[in-house]
């Protein structure tokens, strides 16, 4: 799975993700991270009725137990908790979880932080996981949801070649994050508007789905070469010339008179490996090879090579989407896109807290940026 850079009408634009960490104090190991964690929740401890505390330090202890273990899995994390920052965030979470009667509020908590910590340098990230923080314990199941799932189809792409498997992984995705029934209507909706985070713009829309992955997983419905052309000629000198493995043209699982290019879109090349077998001490060992420029610069001559023909590229995206409804969750993702009649634009509030859902619910996904 891979995000991606891409703009659309209904949502936000997205890119590839790559963490970096905040400076902070250091000397901070697990030890004291528990007592500071106590300590804020001291200071929680004194804004709540006698009758309310054992709820309010259960519920705060079992963020605790999600939130240290996670945080210890990132190098340095611990050193956060010297930060006053992150320490009024982390005071402001201690309340958040216990008002809220949601078990998995407290995930979604520590997601939150765990992202605060990993990206605390970008004021925008800040402001944005700061307001997520405090509505957590506001924002309603569907809501969350729909949100989720938009955000998903804004921002996760599939990063095989291979047609079958990339609606296989987007499959599992969206089945993850379906932990509910989609949200219909407009209730939910203005809920988020109401919670800043979703725009909402009554004369805009969304591009159907259809034509949505069409355009952004193009490298799997484009036409390609077609077999034993004259173009097919060229590109197998191309792929000799620049000492290519045979198999960067496959059959084409749309259309088997036509081979292709095993990538999403055009700029996966940049990111291209492929693999060769080295023989040591008497076994074959497989090792992944990135390509070189002029590799790339032929991968793209041979993409140039494809055969511009709309009436087959309408076709490949009719079976495309007919592979696509076959797949359950993909099917469900599909009606309830199409049905959806606003311009939606998610907001930094919005996008950190649909990103944290998104991790709650598959643990794989990368990093939002």
């Amino acid at each position: 799975m891979m995000m991606s850079r891409q703009t659309q009408e209904g949502g936000d634009s997205s890119t590839n993700y790559q963490a970096q960490n905040i400076t902070v104090i250091s000397g901070i190991d697990e030890k004291r991270a528990r007592e500071v964690y106590q300590e804020m929740s001291l200071k929680l401890k004194e804004e709540f009725a006698q009758e309310a505390l054992k709820v309010a330090n259960s519920r705060v202890s079992e963020f605790e137990s999600i939130l240290l273990p996670k945080m210890e899995k990132m190098d340095g994390a611990f050193e956060a908790f010297a930060d006053p920052s992150f320490q009024i965030l982390l005071s402001e979470a201690q309340k958040t979880a216990a008002s809220t009667e949601r078990p998995a509020d407290y995930d979604l908590l520590s997601e939150l932080l765990v992202h605060r910590f990993a990206k605390g340098e970008n004021r925008i990230v800040r402001a944005g996981v700061n307001r997520a923080v405090e509505i957590v314990d506001e924002i309603s199941d569907d809501a969350l949801l729909g949100l989720t799932a938009f955000h998903a189809v804004n921002h996760f792409f599939p990063a095989s070649g291979e047609i079958y498997k990339g609606l296989d992984t987007l499959d599992k995705l969206f089945g993850n994050i379906f932990y509910g029934k989609l949200p219909t209507g407009r209730d939910w909706l203005d809920h988020l508007d109401i919670l800043d985070a979703v725009r909402l713009n009554s004369f805009g829309g969304l591009i159907k789905l259809d034509e949505y992955y069409s355009k952004e997983l193009y490298g799997y419905v484009d036409v390609g070469i077609r077999k034993n052309s004259e173009d097919f000629s060229k590109a197998i000198d191309i792929i000799k010339d620049n000492k290519l493995p045979k198999n960067i043209l496959v059959d084409h699982a749309l259309n088997s008179e036509f081979v292709r290019v095993p990538i999403p879109n055009r700029q996966q090349i940049e990111s291209f490996t492929f693999t060769q077998q080295f023989f040591h001490q008497g076994v074959f060992i497989p090792n992944s090879v990135a390509l070189t420029e002029g590799q790339k610069e032929a991968i793209n001559r041979i993409y140039d090579l494809y055969l511009q023909d709309p009436n087959i590229k309408s076709e490949n995206i009719r079976i495309f989407m007919e592979k696509w409804d076959e797949r359950a969750n993909l099917n469900i993702l599909k009606k309830w896109w199409n049905n959806l009649d606003l311009g939606i634009q998610v907001t930094s509030v919005g996008r950190v807290l649909a990103q944290s859902n998104a991790q709650r619910c598959d643990k794989d996904l990368p990093s939002l940026d």
